[in-house]
């Protein structure tokens, strides 16, 4: 699915030249790139990592979506649990405060924002909510949700009816692949569940009350590893990429 925004200058005569979606990620990966451009060839992603954190926030203000990728742990100091910094794993407190601020600033300038993983969870903290520490330890193995072969990591979610993921996905259950140890915690009290594992974890959330709002939507399994098929990863992908360009027709965003 491909969505390009055109803009007209000059006489009605010439040619309308299109304009390529540029999508902020936070921290930008190969499989994240191609999971867009399979919806999208014409997006260009921008590695917001590689900047300074001012540098990166101005930057986001010329993109028309914002990506927050997997990765470490978030630094737990930031939902009240520092005692519990012996039970993560790596962590990249730099990382932190970069998607910090650049969630705020999405949130400000009403930009689309999908979240991944790791992405979900700091999205969730962002907005006061906060996470289980350590799965196994805290909740059990029930449901494995990460593994050293991570690639084959999968197990089934289950999605919530009447939600906008419900909507997009077009179905009630699906199976993901996953690789984490922490997740959703409490939830904040602006989004609601949308998605859950059989161990009832949350698996992905949306706003609770989205009138007004810009398009959010987070998810705890990485579709940017599944194939565009599953239901629970390439419609996603189409979705936010279809956002990102009605906010970029909206703000006459321009490629530079």
């Amino acid at each position: 699915m491909i969505f390009l925004i055109t803009f007209f200058t000059g006489t009605p005569e010439m040619q309308a030249q299109p304009v390529a979606l540029r999508i902020g990620v936070s921290k930008s990966f190969p499989n994240y790139e191609n999971w867009l451009k399979r919806s999208d060839p014409n997006i260009i992603p921008v590695n917001l990592y590689l900047m300074p954190i001012d540098s990166a926030v101005r930057e986001l203000s010329r993109c028309a979506g914002l990506l927050l990728t997997g990765g470490e742990d978030v630094y737990p100091g930031w939902y009240g649990r520092e005692a519990d910094t012996s039970r993560c794993t790596e962590m990249n407190r730099h990382r932190d405060s970069l998607e910090m601020a650049l969630i705020a600033r999405a949130m400000n300038e009403r930009i689309p924002v999908f979240a991944v993983c790791r992405g979900e969870q700091i999205l969730n903290v962002f907005m006061k909510g906060n996470l289980l520490i350590d799965i196994p330890q805290d909740i059990g193995k029930k449901v494995i949700h990460q593994s050293d072969d991570y690639l084959h990591c999968f197990h089934d979610v289950t999605i919530s009816a009447g939600t906008l993921l419900s909507a997009i996905s077009k179905c009630d259950t699906g199976r993901v692949t996953s690789n984490h140890h922490q997740a959703v915690g409490h939830l904040s009290p602006m989004l609601k569940a949308n998605a859950f594992s059989p161990d009832n974890l949350v698996e992905g959330y949306e706003w609770k009350q989205p009138k007004g709002k810009t398009f959010l939507m987070g998810v705890q399994w990485h579709p940017e590893r599944m194939e565009k098929s599953n239901p629970l990863s390439g419609p996603l992908a189409d979705e936010f990429a279809r956002q990102a360009a009605l906010f970029a027709a909206s703000h006459s965003l321009k490629t530079k």
